[in-house]
């Protein structure tokens, strides 16, 4: 039956037909219900993505619905950890400022008074130094340009002729013929790929400094001073495959595209190693098809720890890698569905509190100690929780946020308790999202790549770079050294280059720029 304009003539008189068009207009007013119900959290989405804080927290007025149950779990766990807690003795932090660091170069400039304040006022004699007051200043000096010219010695017998000529060599450049030194390359791409400066904006700075380098040149730069370092990925993602866990996530990025009038948009995708392989490792992909990381983890054997993209899912058909999904992605969805629905979300999200409250009692825990412990503790809140999931599935609206919210985490729901089976594995995945948010900080200041030769290229210095954070090292100090370096280095030890195995080298150069 289909409704249309209803007047008092074409009212149905038959009993069946008007209940058959009141359920009509029943499920139809419930479609319209369901459809605002969507509009409404998309709009509450969107305002807090704009103007709202991204923390996926819980209404503290909200969570006192589930006080009892949150304090029983804390009352638990004070009770098991209080006779182990030894609280030392602590000095409040002060607010002065920090001493500057000692290895930073210090120019002594001295002060002394008038010839007139010299002379003592009561016998007319010198006045004699008898001590000095010293205070710090930290000041900027801007760096300038160094010029650096190479002279190659030429050398012939002035008494044999055609005995030939020796010319000194030169050690190799990581560009033949090219203008930049390895500092200057080093330069340009830590303020890009780490201070997320376009190549645009360094032409400005560069200009200031007296020097005009279109912004072309130094995209070639990139792209010659990649070729140069890629072994340094290809051999950092040999290790990370080599991982028990491979933590994994992607992010989209607007590429130019010349068949285009505008851009399309491409992948760069992370993969985090474990702490035997502490190696991160970037790949870019013209699209987000399952080619992507099907490729990248070839025949991989263990964890993957991703979200939910249906493209993983034929990695793990054959058995030999098991999917381990994040926590943090289904929390994060029942703290959006709370604009919707004021009970069911934060009953959620109490459950996922208390799972995350064990988490943070075995973080220096071994890895038998924390699957211990989860087999103890987690697993009997995730046994209550998933009765809870079953039960509140059934009450609530499958298309509305809080059933779509349910329906995540359910179907997700073995992936999600693999973790308690492991004390190598995480909660979640935030590993890889906190990896993959440079690139996004960065996306925010370059907005797209030129070229899909491009993001090739960004793949490889977010991958050094990213690693270089993850050992704790200069990036710009590691890059300079491995650039001058890598040319004249042995194919056979590439490794030996690789952030947490290198090794920094004297540079001469640099050396006798500062004097020593």
């Amino acid at each position: 039956m289909t409704i249309e304009k209803l007047t008092p003539e074409n009212l149905p008189s038959n009993l069946d037909q008007c209940h058959a068009l009141l359920l009509l207009m029943q499920e139809r007013e419930q479609q319209k219900d369901q459809k605002i119900e969507r509009l409404e959290h998309q709009l509450v989405q969107l305002l807090r993505q704009r103007y709202g804080q991204r923390a996926d927290r819980i209404n503290p007025d909200q969570l006192r619905l589930f006080e009892e149950m949150l304090k029983a779990t804390m009352a638990e766990q004070k009770a098991e950890t209080a006779p182990a807690v030894a609280v030392e003795a602590h000095t409040r932090r002060g607010h002065g400022r920090k001493p500057l660091p000692a290895d930073l170069p210090r120019k002594r400039i001295e002060y002394t008074p008038d010839a007139t304040d010299l002379t003592c006022a009561c016998c007319g004699k010198a006045k004699a130094r008898i001590g000095e007051e010293t205070s710090e200043q930290l000041e900027y000096v801007p760096s300038p340009l160094i010029v650096l010219v190479h002279v190659r010695g030429k050398y012939a017998c002035p008494h044999c002729e055609g005995a030939g000529v020796q010319t000194a060599e030169k050690p190799q450049q990581p560009i033949e013929k090219g203008l930049p030194g390895p500092g200057l390359l080093a330069h340009v791409v830590t303020a890009k790929y780490a201070d997320h400066l376009p190549l645009y904006r360094q032409e400005d700075i560069l200009k200031r400094h007296g020097m005009e380098i279109p912004r072309s040149t130094t995209c070639g730069w990139m792209r010659m001073a990649a070729d140069l370092l890629r072994p340094l990925v290809t051999a950092a993602a040999t290790r990370v495959l080599q991982s028990k866990v491979i933590h994994t996530d992607d992010t989209p990025v607007k590429v130019q595209d010349e068949m285009r009038e505008r851009t399309r948009e491409a992948r760069f995708w992370v993969y985090v190693g474990d702490e035997t392989h502490p190696y991160t490792v970037f790949d870019y992909t013209q699209n987000r098809k399952r080619d992507g990381p099907a490729n990248f983890l070839g025949d991989f054997s263990g964890y993957l720890q991703a979200d939910a993209y249906a493209g993983y899912d034929a990695l793990y058909t054959n058995g030999k890698v098991t999917e381990v999904a994040c926590w943090a992605h289904a929390r994060r969805k029942f703290t959006n569905a709370q604009s919707t629905d004021a009970v069911r979300p934060v009953a959620a999200l109490a459950y996922i509190r208390r799972l995350y409250d064990v988490e943070r009692t075995t973080a220096l825990m071994s890895a038998a100690e924390r699957r211990q412990a989860r087999q103890e503790k987690s697993l009997a809140i995730l046994i209550e929780f998933g009765t809870w999931l079953q039960k509140a599935a059934i009450e609530a609206l499958p298309r509305s946020p809080v059933g779509e919210a349910l329906a995540y985490t359910l179907n997700n729901w073995k992936a999600l308790t693999v973790y308690v089976e492991d004390g190598d594995l995480d909660i979640d995945n935030n590993a890889a999202e906190r990896a993959v948010k440079p690139v996004a900080i960065g996306r925010k200041n370059w907005l797209f790549l030129g070229s899909d030769n491009g993001g090739r290229t960004a793949a490889v210095f977010f991958s050094l770079i990213s690693t270089c954070r993850r050992h704790e090292i200069d990036p710009f100090v590691y890059l300079r050294d491995v650039i001058r370096r890598i040319a004249s280095h042995p194919a056979n030890r590439i490794e030996e280059l690789l952030p947490g195995q290198w090794i920094p080298q004297p540079d001469p150069i640099v050396l006798a720029l500062a004097g020593k």
